[in-house]
């Protein structure tokens, strides 16, 4: 009998380290002999809705993300999950480890740390639940890591990347405000509080001291490990 297929979904604020983390928890999956895919939301060039997603951190519609309402900002990103469902849902019935970049709790996040911490983000949490996981019928991770990064660490780590691209427009209108990355780690924190039989948080500078990404690479193992 083949094994079933487990969705895991790597979690943080921009500069936190999921591609990384995700790339190494995928070697070792395929070392264990598990058969891996990988997705990454949004999937830049990919389809009509992570081409608007691409405007939108562009700042084509509004300079500040704080500018455009979280329940409309979310739907692009909803949108372009739900055309990649049928994939995830045929890796997941083939028996495959999927690992997500991103996921569903980006946009609870992202897009709830617009709002007040209190009811207002909490409704709003609960919208974006019910709009993906019940009306676009995306499946639910079995296992959601966050990747607690300080935000001036991550900051500075998405910098470092964006000079690396060699464009001033490689910081996005989420990458490049502050107070969105902490409001949003906050937002992050209150999601993976609410099920915590399904999250794993990775401190990642415990003491301010960040750690190597192979260190961090042990932790996020050791939390797939008990799904699988």
């Amino acid at each position: 009998m083949s094994r079933a297929g487990k969705l895991i979904a790597i979690c943080g604020i921009d500069g936190s380290g999921k591609a990384t983390q995700a790339e190494l928890l995928a070697k070792r999956l395929e070392r264990e002999g598990h058969a891996v895919r990988r997705v990454s939301f949004p999937r830049y060039g990919q389809g009509l809705f992570a081409d608007l997603i691409e405007r939108y951190l562009r700042g084509e519609f509004a300079a500040r993300a704080a500018d455009i309402s979280p329940y409309l900002a979310a739907l692009p990103y909803a949108l372009d999950r739900w055309q990649a469902a049928p994939a995830l849902k045929q890796w997941l019935a083939g028996g495959c480890v999927v690992l997500s970049n991103r996921y569903v709790p980006a946009n609870m996040a992202h897009q709830g740390s617009k709002l007040p911490s209190g009811p207002d983000r909490q409704a709003f949490f609960r919208w974006v639940r019910e709009l993906e996981y019940g009306v676009l019928g995306l499946p639910e991770p079995c296992l959601q890591i966050l990747l607690d990064m300080p935000v001036e660490t991550a900051a500075r780590l998405a910098g470092g990347r964006a000079a690396q691209a060699g464009s001033a427009q490689a910081r996005d209108i989420h990458e490049a405000d502050m107070g969105h990355l902490r409001a949003t780690a906050e937002a992050y924190r209150q999601v993976a509080s609410q099920e915590p039989d399904r999250w794993v948080v990775v401190p990642c500078a415990p003491g301010g001291v960040l750690l190597p990404p192979a260190e961090i690479a042990e932790a996020v193992w050791a939390a797939a490990r008990e799904v699988l």
